[in-house]
């Protein structure tokens, strides 16, 4: 038996101020435990949805959902749709061929994705979107900080955790409201951000990435323009603040009627971010000092992702003084640069610490600069990093950048590739073998190993006082940092 679906709730065609309305509609989220999701399931409820979802996953997000009073299934079923659903709200994960996506076609529901769902909660409100090829989780972490630091008390979705935020996601005390700011991430992948409607968008960086979806840096680009388009084409209405060194702001800016302003190093910036002794930090507004403030990261890029931060939270209303006070108090977030802990060396004739960092890093522009960092901010006698490669499309792709991105590490361990969304075609295409004999090439000791566990061992075995451990990639290379820093205090 089908039912006859109502009008549609997120229509692509809407006016940009044309806000969502839910109060009383059954909504159902497929994946509800990812942090998006999770996110977005809350705000749908906190403006008046009846809202269940599903996922196979469990974890501390979907019992901290379950806490809260929200119906979640662990079966991924047709039968765990509920009856009486208006629409199926699917996470990137979810295919056609999911059972529950099978169950809301035969239905005749409306069926739409994450971006899909978050860009229409952002008609109507003073949406502000972080774009880049890498940054985006940390940018936007720091302005949802600065922003409930200064009272603004904005909603936001985060691709990671960050426990002074409250975790990933949350939902203002004045959702559904026109002056609610709805703060996220604006991902490229699957040009996911196209779905978007935002009043302020910041464009951290362009680099090459996700070639499994995109056929080069010129349709990369034109992907970030068509973003750039979907602000309000008016100077009083919309604004994109966009990196001035990068090479194609010219291309993606061409044509905006929006308010748009650089930001970087370079005096020529309308924003310039100046780096001063002692991780202090200057942001000059043509030539103005106008925020100050103490980098509480190590790395040129956490100061100029803090500024960009600051720049979108000025635009949202937050004073200059307490904005910089907010930054200097940031606390981090998970996986990035994140610090565990020591562990401690003893063996026979070996005895001392070594620290331990893990990032999430897994470009190769990211893999640098984070290395360099951690390198000019710890001083260590050796840096061993231990980097898992995310997808065999992206490692086969930019085989030639990851062979240069390692130049501060001392030793390189590398497990098998992290298999996620490629086919099987491209997963036989390129190995770990392969990037390991491409960085002994360039002169970099690396060596595969393989499993994480066996990892873990050679590290017990082989790390000497006063190394700098850093595991890096997407995939589950956290594992061995955890299981390194055990029993340890940070």
């Amino acid at each position: 038996m089908s039912q006859v679906a109502p009008a549609l709730l997120f229509p692509a065609n809407a006016a940009h101020d044309a806000g969502v309305e839910l109060s009383g509609r059954r909504l159902h989220f497929s994946g509800i435990g990812g942090s998006g999701m999770s996110g977005l399931a809350r705000m749908a409820k906190k403006r008046g949805a009846q809202v269940t979802g599903s996922d196979k996953g469990g974890g501390p997000a979907v019992e901290a959902l379950q806490t809260e009073g929200f119906a979640v299934s662990a079966e991924q079923t047709e039968a765990s749709v509920p009856w009486g659903t208006e629409v199926l709200v699917i996470s990137a994960a979810i295919k056609n061929d999911h059972p529950e996506v099978v169950e809301a076609r035969r239905r005749n529901l409306e069926i739409v994705k994450y971006a899909q769902m978050l860009g229409a909660l952002m008609r109507g409100r003073i949406g502000v979107a972080i774009a880049g090829t890498h940054g985006k989780s940390t940018t936007t972490s720091i302005l949802a900080h600065i922003l409930i630091s200064t009272g603004l008390d904005p909603s936001f979705i985060v691709g990671a955790n960050c426990p002074q935020i409250g975790g990933g996601s949350r939902t203002s005390g004045k959702a559904g409201t026109l002056q609610e700011v709805l703060v996220a991430e604006a991902c490229e992948y699957d040009r996911s951000f196209h779905n978007f409607h935002p009043t302020h968008a910041v464009i951290l960086n362009v680099e090459a990435d996700h070639l499994d979806i995109y056929s080069g840096i010129e349709e990369i680009v034109e992907s970030f323009a068509f973003f750039a388009r979907k602000l309000p084409q008016h100077p009083n209405q919309g604004s994109l603040l966009i990196h001035h060194e990068s090479p194609h702001r010219f291309k993606i800016t061409a044509g905006l009627d929006c308010k748009v302003e650089t930001i970087g190093f370079a005096t020529q910036a309308d924003w310039q971010v100046e780096i001063l002794p002692a991780a202090q930090v200057r942001l000059r507004h043509q030539g103005e000092v106008v925020c100050a403030f103490h980098s509480p990261m190590p790395g040129d890029h956490f100061a100029y992702n803090a500024s960009c931060a600051a720049v979108l939270a000025r635009r949202a209303g937050a004073p200059w003084e307490e904005i910089g006070k907010a930054i200097t108090s940031f606390a981090g977030l998970d996986r990035r640069m994140q610090r565990l802990g020591q562990m401690k060396i003893e063996r026979p004739g070996v005895s001392g610490q070594a620290t331990i960092i893990d990032d999430y890093g897994h470009h190769p522009t990211e893999i640098d600069t984070t290395l360099r960092a951690q390198r000019q901010y710890y001083r260590p006698k050796r840096l061993v990093c231990v980097f898992q490669p995310h997808q065999h499309s992206r490692t086969r792709f930019l085989m030639e950048e990851f062979a240069t991105a390692f130049s501060a590490a001392n030793v390189v361990m590398v497990p098998e590739i992290y298999f996620s969304r490629d086919s099987e075609q491209e997963r036989r295409a390129v190995t770990a073998g392969d990037l390991v004999a491409r960085l002994r090439k360039c002169g970099v000791t690396a060596w595969h190993v393989s499993p994480l566990g066996a990892i873990v061992e050679q590290l017990r075995e082989t790390a000497r006082d006063g190394d700098l451990i850093v595991t890096m990639g997407a995939g589950d290379v956290w594992t061995v940092s955890h299981e390194l820093v055990k029993g340890a205090v940070i």
